[in-house]
């Protein structure tokens, strides 16, 4: 009974924090400029029976959008390295917890205990986690981007937290 009404708790905070993540992403009507123009707008050609001539000056390419980053900016090497340091401490939580005899919840023990495949195991959430974040930057998702990492390291460490905080079984 209490694991279904845990599955159930965590369940709902997964969907709140999706619905929540993707209202994020819309844009709120009041925010839109009326006067901007919905694509960029062709240039006037002058006609052929027009002697002016048009000198086209070059420009610098226009930086970033307001909004649009550069994928490995500060802000995601951090929270990439905070996913990392979360995987790194839940690999170290988990270890500690199979030396002192408990079971590992979603992991069989024969993984866990498989010190290299455990490890991979870790790397490959990581990258997971990296590649989502760049999915959502790609498309344009970029608050997505930001909370993907955000949310797993949270996850990794408050893992580690659970783990250490179980206590060690005592023989009788």
């Amino acid at each position: 009974m209490r694991k279904g009404i845990r599955l159930a708790i965590a369940g709902a905070f997964f969907f709140f924090v999706a619905v929540f993540a993707a209202q994020a992403q819309q844009q709120p009507v009041e925010g839109r400029d009326p006067n901007a123009p919905s694509a960029p707008q062709p240039a006037e050609t002058p006609t052929p029976g027009d002697q002016q001539k048009t000198v086209e000056t070059p420009k610098a390419p226009n930086p970033l959008a307001p909004g649009v980053h550069r994928f490995w900016d500060r802000e995601n090497d951090w929270l990439f390295a905070g996913v990392g340091a979360g995987r790194a401490l839940d690999y170290a939580s988990t270890l500690n917890l199979r030396h002192r005899g408990i079971d590992e919840a979603f992991l069989t023990n024969s993984i866990v205990d498989n010190h290299p495949l455990f490890a991979g195991i870790e790397v490959a959430a990581t990258a997971a986690s990296v590649g989502v974040s760049y999915i959502f930057h790609r498309t344009g998702h970029h608050r997505l981007e930001r909370w993907t990492s955000a949310i797993h390291a949270g996850i990794a460490v408050g893992g580690s937290i659970r783990n250490y905080a179980l206590k060690t079984p005592h023989p009788n």
